[in-house]
């Protein structure tokens, strides 16, 4: 079974305005289908946590749902807007949205995406755009390389 590379970037928001919330449910998809490539995990500890968290989601039940019902992206993101508790209000997903694109890597880890990539040091500092790099990375030795 071939493994994928999830390739939507933490920049991008659905419908809804929740950056990294499309990555979200591509990542636990593809766990849940077991084609995820190796070294990605469905929930995470960085941005999927910071999502999850600021939402007011439960991971089981994120991943419990997606597995269960394979749903669409749309059909996720209304799954997000029925659940007790859940935090969709625009102070919150701004709040989150600026968390999310401020967030800055270890000068180590930037260090280390741009060298793999054949850049030097410098920009870009964020991380999205250095994740961005380090996926596109993976996508290409896994599949053109």
């Amino acid at each position: 079974m071939s493994k994928i590379v999830p390739l939507i970037s933490s920049g991008t928001a659905g419908p809804n305005g929740v950056l990294h919330l499309p990555r979200l449910w591509q990542k636990v998809s593809l766990e849940a289908a077991g084609k995820i490539a190796d070294g990605y995990p469905g929930i995470g500890a960085g941005y999927d946590s910071m999502v999850i968290d600021a939402l007011g989601l439960n991971a089981d039940a994120v991943r419990s749902f997606i597995t269960d019902s394979k749903p669409t992206y749309p059909q996720f993101e209304a799954w997000v807007a029925e659940q007790p508790g859940v935090k969709l209000d625009s102070g919150t997903i701004s709040a989150l949205n600026d968390s999310i694109t401020g967030y800055i890597h270890d000068d180590a880890t930037r260090q280390g995406i741009l060298s793999a990539n054949g850049l030097a040091d410098g920009d870009p500092k964020d991380a999205i755009n250095l994740n961005n790099l380090d996926d596109w990375l993976e996508f290409h030795a896994a599949e053109i390389a």
